[in-house]
């Protein structure tokens, strides 16, 4: 076995999914052995009933959900690259999604486990239950949940699984103001409702994705994209309410739709959709110089909801104060914001302005109250902004009880060194 042939040499042992996390968790600090899992891929078990599936480490969420939606189920986690990430990365991530506001995280889906441990045995663990409710001491579960492959080699899941929705009302409003967005905002979370999904991107990211759009409603303003779980019956009464409010926070235009085929036949979701390909395609148009490179830095803050204006405007103070572009967007359903900006990896001095604005962003973060990583994770980048995090909390003893969580789970601390602490 691998763990325990690396055990006994001292060989670092690199676990690796389909590579698509943000913060370095996956990239190999030094020699050693990378552990691929794309191999195993079979769903062991798909149980309706009990409301779970038990699913090997290499199992791609897309062919999760393949399985599922014939039968009216599904896993709700869904990260920007669910087509490719693995189920063994989004445990080990932590991993979220734009259907975060409603379902959170990976922490709230994932009721067991298969880990082998980097010891002198090579110990297997099968840890967690297939029931709801659970108790085996302390939750070994969810320490391994965003560990970042850094305790335990995951070799399955048994993943919680919920129907799918019968019916989404949609709307996708844009705004002058980031402000006016922002208490559009507040208002639907102080009526108690639970979106399905809330995302934000600001005008500058709506005008790079709206140029490669055919067809999708594209405005020039803020953007807010908003579905709700709503019965066919009642969309009329949803539908109006998501309007209303909009309006009301001065909106100057509103596209809605009342069901799920109306909500991709209008395209609401297509704007969010090209977040990502689209700043990337900017960048390169951007820097645009022979023998250049790009890279672009996607930040991941959250923040109390209240605070999101004010976070959005001391982001782009900064980026402003350093001389860079930014677009910025986010699940602010749950306050997660996704800045970005992109840089030419070969200009130091470029590449010192992107840094001070990286650090920035995760003070901002923390001096509204909020984390300096939601759903990306700390991996390489973030192990300065877990430290000031827990420095301003007065709690970095937690950093030693990590290490020594760390060594009991990997006594030669060869299983993915070099991250998060």
């Amino acid at each position: 076995m691998i763990a325990r042939w690396a055990y006994k040499h001292e060989v670092p042992i690199y676990p690796e999914g389909s590579s698509t996390e943000l913060t370095g968790s996956s990239i190999p600090e030094a020699g050693g052995v990378v552990v691929s899992f794309q191999f195993m891929r079979r769903i062991r078990e798909v149980n309706i009933v009990d409301g779970y599936v038990i699913a090997e480490a290499g199992v791609r969420l897309a062919e999760l959900d393949a399985v599922l939606e014939p039968k009216g189920y599904m896993f709700p986690v869904d990260p920007a690259s669910w087509r490719a990430a693995t189920v063994g990365g989004v445990v080990n991530t932590g991993a979220g999604g734009m259907r975060g506001a409603r379902y959170g995280t990976m922490r709230e889906w994932v009721s067991g486990l298969t880990i082998v441990l980097p010891d002198q045995r090579g110990t297997i663990l099968r840890i967690g239950c297939k029931t709801s409710k659970c108790r085996q001491g302390y939750d070994l579960v969810r320490l391994i949940v965003g560990s970042e492959g850094t305790l335990a080699l995951v070799a399955d899941a048994t993943l919680r699984i919920t129907p799918r929705p019968e019916n989404l009302v949609g709307m996708l409003a844009f705004f002058k103001s980031v402000e006016d967005l922002m208490g559009a905002v507040v208002d639907y979370k102080s009526m108690g409702l639970q979106p399905y999904i809330m995302e934000f991107m600001d005008s500058k990211t709506v005008s790079i994705a709206g140029s490669s759009l055919e067809g999708a409603p594209v405005e020039n303003g803020d953007a807010l994209i908003v579905a709700l779980e709503a019965p066919r019956e009642a969309a009329s009464r949803f539908e109006a309410l998501l309007r209303n409010v909009a309006l009301r926070r001065r909106a100057f235009k509103v596209y809605t739709a009342r069901s799920t085929s109306e909500i991709e036949a209008m395209g609401l979701m297509e704007l969010r959709r090209r977040f990502f390909p689209a700043s990337l395609e900017y960048a390169r148009r951007k820097i645009g110089k022979p023998g250049s490179r790009v890279m672009v830095l996607i930040e991941d803050i959250a923040v109390p909801p209240s605070k999101l204006p004010e976070a959005v405007k001391a982001i782009r103070r900064s980026a402003e104060e350093k001389g860079l572009e930014v677009v910025i967007g986010g699940h602010v359903g749950d306050g997660n914001l996704h800045p970005e900006t992109w840089f030419d990896p070969g200009d130091r001095e470029w590449v010192s302005r992107v840094e001070a604005w990286f650090e920035d962003v995760m003070k901002i973060a923390l001096e509204l109250g909020g984390t300096v990583s939601a759903e990306h994770g700390i991996g390489k980048v973030k192990r300065r902004g877990l430290e000031m995090e827990l420095e301003r909390l007065g709690s970095l003893r937690a950093l030693e009880i990590m290490a020594q969580i760390k060594r009991i789970f990997d006594p030669k601390g060869i299983l993915n060194p070099g991250k998060v602490i």
